[in-house]
């Protein structure tokens, strides 16, 4: 998928929805000049490694998903005049997100990401070691030793 198929997607829209649409389009990309353009989800969404924003039109309204259930409730306060759900921020036809707002949002989606990112790295970095530890702790352990050899204990427990 491709920024061909999010240009497709908009060309299907009313003229009035299309252009809310391209101002947060524009908005975000002002935001994250080299993420990717593609559908995710099926609708058009900003991707770098992982999703950081995407938009969808509706019937009577457009919508704003900021990828992540916690960015919503992280800028409540911002976001008091929107209907919200967990992962969308509903606003009217006509009536794009602000850019300043949508800069909020996207740089709280790549915060949440770059935390998520940091975790990963130092969980992977203390799982080996506490493999190994284990690992040294059985291999010093005659009577694991002795197990290991036996196989499994045919007693019933």
């Amino acid at each position: 998928m491709s920024k061909r198929d999010v240009d497709a997607y908009l060309e299907k829209l009313s003229p009035e929805t299309r252009a809310t649409l391209e101002k947060v389009r524009e908005r975000i990309r002002a935001v994250v000049p080299a993420a990717e353009e593609r559908l995710s989800y099926g609708m058009p969404a900003f991707v770098l490694e992982r999703p950081i924003a995407g938009y969808s039109a509706h019937a009577n309204h457009c919508s704003y998903h900021p990828m992540s259930g916690g960015v919503v409730g992280a800028l409540a306060a911002d976001l008091a005049g929107y209907d919200t759900s967990k992962g969308t921020i509903r606003f009217p036809i006509g009536k794009p997100l602000p850019a300043g707002l949508i800069r909020k949002l996207v740089k709280a989606r790549l915060a949440e990401i770059e935390a998520a990112k940091a975790k990963k790295e130092s969980a992977s970095k203390a799982k080996p070691k506490a493999a190994s530890d284990a690992l040294r702790a059985v291999k010093r352990s005659p009577a694991a030793s002795r197990r290991a050899r036996r196989g499994p204990s045919r007693r019933s427990a």
